[in-house]
């Protein structure tokens, strides 16, 4: 994961701390970022409603299926409270022990 993270942290050097960028050294905008979900999630054949959130929540989830520890989710997601990451684990199939 360190060379993932680490891949991350020089895309957002370049792009003026903006993983995604647009035009030029402009962002892209929310509306660009929904649209461009929504689009693709047609494309592929996805009736349900699919933006930012959805992504994050599926990054989270994924995570925590998988067996990361959710004090790293936690901070992944930039949450102040590991309470507050709980609340992707109601989607989840696993059991968490000692909590």
């Amino acid at each position: 994961m360190s060379e993932a993270i680490e891949k991350i942290k020089k895309l957002l050097e370049s792009h003026n701390g903006y993983l995604f960028h647009g035009t030029g050294s402009y962002h892209l905008s929310t509306r660009s970022v929904q649209k461009i979900l929504k689009t693709a999630s047609k494309k592929a054949g996805i009736k349900k409603n699919v933006n930012p959130h959805t992504l994050r929540h599926s990054f989270a989830t994924h995570l925590l299926e998988g067996g990361s520890d959710v004090t790293a989710v936690q901070s992944l997601l930039g949450h102040n409270e590991a309470r507050t990451t709980l609340a992707y684990i109601h989607t989840t199939k696993f059991k968490i022990n000692n909590c």
